[in-house]
């Protein structure tokens, strides 16, 4: 099984300093990806706002995306398409490219994410669409993937950037102790902040989707 994971920035056009904003996805995608190694193939920059990623597994993929929204700061923010499906390399005297039904499945999914947002779910980010030919086993997990991932987008939409940082910690492993001292607060005001995000439901129910898709 192969991820394909497009992703586009939420807003592009309002951005006052396109290049600086693009130095912080980057910078966001290196630095989730030095605390956890989970991409084949990091998200890198194709053609204007896009980016294209590849991953191992699903319960990967959702894991470092996940990283990804909650390093970003307020103002700069991706939308993901996930395919899940065979991706095929191209040859090219431009370079490596790859094509398949993993690719057009993720471009479905992207293009789901749009169309939620600008009806019933504005902080809808992330969509999980299978090519054709997946087993039920698979359909299963895209459908309950899909349903936490619906819950997530709303948790994390809401949270502040602390909140997003605190979550961001716990999700790497870093002590309660630790995060207090990092933000120059009190052990107790990490856990509240923890608790009010519902950074814990995030946290469990990705372990418990990894549980499934691995």
């Amino acid at each position: 099984m192969v991820i394909a994971v497009l992703a586009d920035i939420v807003g592009s056009r309002r951005l006052s300093d396109r290049t600086a904003a693009q130095r912080v996805l980057d910078d966001t995608i290196a630095a989730a990806e030095a605390d956890l190694a989970l991409a084949s193939r990091p998200l890198t920059p194709t053609v204007g706002d896009e980016q294209q990623g590849v991953y191992r597994n699903l319960g990967d993929a959702m894991t470092s995306l996940l990283m990804i929204q909650l390093r970003l700061p307020d103002g700069i923010a991706f939308r993901f398409g996930i395919g899940v499906g065979e991706i095929r390399p191209v040859g090219s005297v431009h370079g490596d490219l790859s094509d398949g039904p993993g690719w057009y499945a993720a471009r479905e999914a992207i293009e789901t994410v749009h169309a939620r947002e600008q009806r019933a779910l504005p902080r809808s980010r992330t969509w999980i669409v299978g090519a054709p030919g997946q087993d039920e086993v698979m359909e299963t997990t895209i459908a309950a993937s899909n349903a936490y991932l619906l819950a997530r987008d709303e948790l994390v939409g809401v949270m502040s950037e602390r909140e997003r940082r605190l979550t961001y910690g716990r999700l790497i492993g870093t002590s309660q102790q630790d995060l207090a001292a990092q933000e120059g607060i009190s052990q107790p005001s990490v856990s509240k902040s923890l608790r009010s995000a519902g950074a814990a439901a995030l946290i469990e129910g990705l372990a418990a989707i990894r549980g499934g898709s691995a």
